[in-house]
């Protein structure tokens, strides 16, 4: 099998894959989506549903590492590794600590913060261009604080979101009881981030892009891509079960099953999962004016269509392991606790595999083995965030064109 051959390829038909393919398609180019399973089935099913273009503070951050060990501990808490995982990812921690160094932190929230402009603007452009722009709402979220030294200690935090221009308020009284009605009367302190937005439901969103692109030409096949290698002035894509695709170039959007690609390909990149974990309740669960963000427990609270999503902590499990449920379960019990008359019945659970890298950062650009394969993964929690940025990037590279913002610090070899 060697359909098209002036091809791009873009493997992975989540939401980071099904952007890329817009804005390729949008410059002009011949596009198939290359999918091992359901289309938008992995982590663009069940997240959070935000563009939180916001959230510019890589989760490497001073003072992380003395965090750590309290969460570690904890194996329902807000950062978790199985024991029998650990030795598997010492060598991803290691890295990750390195990251919280307040240079390398520094450095990776600029870059964050540059890449989420990119996002927002090509976010707009794509929502606009698909015609999804009645699946995409304003509220804003409301991050909580339960004390007022909680709240002080994320104070730096707000002021680099200040330098970058983003808009927030720190409600207090009745100003955050009118914000959100119904809340624990634990909670002293919620800032509003006005321009962060959320869509109806990520599945619906994702599908509805990719109901777009397969009506305007962008071709789909349903195949499991084993490996990648240049071949003349093209790249050969080897098909499980022994087909053979080729392209004029690939597009590795696997989100956190790329790693094997890349290193096929000669690129060592310390891509781990972190394995998220929600509850979705039926919708009227409870009156949820806006997306809730509980950061001292890792969790938010989302008003979706098809119901109230309760999810979010970060557990660093491979891609083997079978869910550990008792994480949706506890986070919400803490839920029913913040928010007093949540109905916590009839929910249904979930777990999905987040592609993550110690610096918080995705990998977007060239394999070493040849410029025809670009690399677009590692978003962690941000996938849906900054799927259009990435994809207007990815097009810019194939393209030719200069890119929208200096691509170093994203660089698929930097580690």
């Amino acid at each position: 099998m060697s359909e098209g051959p002036g091809e791009v390829a873009v493997i992975g038909a989540g939401i980071v894959g099904l952007a890329v393919a817009y804005h390729l398609h949008a410059a002009g180019h011949r596009v198939r989506l290359i999918e091992r399973g359901g289309i938008a089935e992995g982590a663009s099913r069940g997240n959070a549903g935000a563009f939180a273009f916001t959230d510019i503070l890589p989760l490497a951050s001073p003072g992380i590492m003395r965090k750590a060990p309290r969460w570690l501990l904890d194996p329902l808490g807000p950062l978790s590794v199985p024991p029998a995982h650990a030795p598997a990812i010492a060598p991803w921690l290691w890295r990750f600590w390195r990251a919280s160094r307040p240079d390398r932190y520094a450095a990776a929230a600029l870059a964050q913060a540059g890449l989420m402009r990119v996002a927002a603007e090509a976010m707009r452009e794509m929502v606009a261009g698909a015609g999804l722009g009645g699946r995409v709402r304003d509220d804003g979220n409301l991050e909580l604080f339960e004390s007022e030294a909680e709240w002080r200690a994320s104070l730096p935090g707000w002021a680099a979101r200040e330098a970058e221009g983003i808009r927030f308020a720190h409600l207090r009284g009745a100003e955050l009881a009118a914000s959100q009605p119904g809340l624990s009367p634990r909670f002293v302190v919620g800032s509003f981030t006005p321009d962060w937005q959320t869509v109806d439901d990520p599945y619906l969103f994702a599908r509805s892009l990719a109901d777009h692109l397969l009506a305007q030409g962008v071709a789909l096949t349903r195949a499991e891509v084993r490996r990648l290698a240049p071949e003349g002035e093209g790249v050969r894509l080897e098909l499980a079960g022994g087909g053979t695709l080729r392209a004029a170039r690939a597009v590795v959007a696997g989100g956190a099953w790329s790693r094997p690609l890349a290193a096929a390909l000669g690129d060592r990149i310390p891509l781990e999962t972190e394995r998220g974990y929600n509850t979705t309740l039926p919708p009227g669960a409870f009156d949820l004016r806006r997306q809730l963000t509980f950061g001292g427990h890792g969790f938010v609270a989302t008003p979706l269509a098809t119901g109230i999503r309760i999810g979010g902590a970060v557990e660093l499990g491979g891609l083997k392991r079978p869910p550990n449920f008792a994480r949706s379960d506890a986070m919400l019990r803490k839920a029913a606790a913040f928010l007093p008359g949540l109905r916590t019945e009839g929910g249904t659970r979930w777990m999905g595999f987040r592609p993550s890298l110690p610096d918080s950062l995705p990998v977007i650009g060239p394999s070493r083995a040849t410029p025809r394969v670009v690399y677009a993964f590692g978003h962690g929690h941000l996938g849906l965030t900054q799927s259009a940025g990435t994809g207007r990037l990815v097009a810019e590279l194939i393209g030719g064109a200069p890119p929208s913002l200096p691509l170093e610090p994203f660089r698929p070899d930097r580690f």
